[in-house]
């Protein structure tokens, strides 16, 4: 029989982490998403938790734990505020991890120990300003050896976690090459404050406003030749693995936030009154907290099955998707459905509610959008476009 149940280590640390979240970052979250801030000593308190350890072996500083492990804290914290809990997914699944999964031993002994204690940050440099979701073909960035250096000249766009006073490398796609017509993409390690590396200012967002998301732009940067991550040309392959994992991660903050709705829902279903009863009372108000319940629930379930079989060494490309469409719908219905109950105090950002409808739609974009997940899907299922 197939059990979805945490064991006991799995739900201390998702009761720690709601704790936390609850105890620690609710409180003055709002302040920091006002203003557009950094919550600097909110990640400084996550790192001494050891969350950014979480699926990374001791030998570098980690928890030992797994990637399931890693996932239940992100839908904790998420419960509370994506911010925060983008920040931490950023950091360990596109900054630290292809560091871990494709670096040589230099290059993690180098790196891994300072991100994996939470003490410093790596950003994915992939998206480009004229690219979207068509990475290969829309890719414009190029290094070229230069005796014992890479040069690197193009631009970034939506990067996360890239230009914190805390980064300290970004990992960035480029053209080294074309063969037969097709580009080689290679990933390279640019170190933060390395000349020609510019990072632009912050971005202006709708949502996600206290994690950093910058522009980058690469003049004739210089770095060494060994800080290519991986095989030569392998840098495309590597993106479509960070990015398979990368899609449960994101798919169990999105259900995180889904249930965060349901969380809210409930505590001001029974204080609110209107004419005369909680607002709790009316079936109308039942039914619509019901829906968001079972959406919350399911998109729990999927990232659970997706988590577990990464974890088991199964694929998981199918599952992946399938949780990312499944979660971030859950996240963004959800998040309606909650600003709807609220009336006009879930149109006032000093609700929680307001940020998780601000939140909830770059989930259906960010690290493929829900068009690019059902594609996948399609894909997978053996379907293809035909001729003409």
């Amino acid at each position: 029989m197939v059990s979805f149940t945490l064991n006991e280590e799995q739900e201390a640390l998702r009761r720690t982490v709601e704790e936390f979240a609850k105890g620690v970052v609710a409180p003055v979250i709002g302040r920091h998403y006002e203003r557009g801030e950094f919550p600097y000593e909110i990640v400084t308190r996550m790192g001494k938790m050891g969350l950014f350890g979480l699926p990374f072996p001791a030998e570098y500083g980690g928890m030992d734990g797994d990637y399931f492990t890693f996932c239940l804290a992100l839908h904790e914290l998420a419960r509370v505020d994506s911010s925060v809990a983008i920040t931490l997914e950023a950091g360990v699944s596109l900054g630290a991890m292809p560091i871990y999964r494709f670096g040589s031993a230099e290059q993690k002994n180098r790196w891994l120990p300072e991100l994996v204690l939470g003490e410093r940050l790596a950003a994915f440099g992939l998206t480009e300003p004229g690219g979207g979701s068509d990475i290969p073909g829309g890719m414009r960035t190029t290094a070229q050896l230069d005796g014992d250096e890479w040069v690197i000249s193009g631009s970034k766009a939506f990067i996360t976690n890239s230009g914190t006073s805390i980064t300290s490398v970004v990992t960035a796609l480029a053209i080294t090459g074309r063969t037969d017509g097709r580009p080689e993409i290679s990933a390279i390690m640019v170190p933060s404050g390395t000349p020609g590396f510019i990072v632009g200012p912050e971005y202006s967002k709708v949502g996600w406003r206290c994690s950093d998301t910058r522009e980058l732009a690469f003049s004739g940067c210089r770095v060494p030749a060994a800080n290519l991550l991986g095989e030569r040309g392998r840098g495309y392959a590597q993106f479509l693995q960070t990015l398979d994992e990368g899609r449960i991660a994101i798919a169990a903050l999105a259900a995180g936030l889904a249930q965060g709705c349901v969380d809210e829902c409930l505590r001001y279903a029974a204080e609110r009154t209107a004419f005369g009863h909680q607002l709790g009372h009316y079936q109308a108000t039942q039914f619509k907290i019901a829906d968001m319940a079972a959406r919350a629930h399911l998109a729990r379930l999927a990232w659970y099955d997706a988590a577990a079989r990464l974890v088991a060494g199964q694929p998981f490309k199918t599952e992946a998707a399938i949780a990312k469409l499944t979660c971030s719908n859950a996240a963004m219905d959800n998040a309606r459905d909650a600003t709807q109950i609220f009336g006009g105090y879930g149109f006032m950002n000093e609700f929680p509610v307001a940020r998780f409808y601000r939140d909830a739609k770059v989930l259906e974009i960010g690290e493929g959008t829900s068009e690019v997940q059902r594609m996948v899907i399609a894909r997978q299922l053996g379907l293809r476009a035909g001729p003409g």
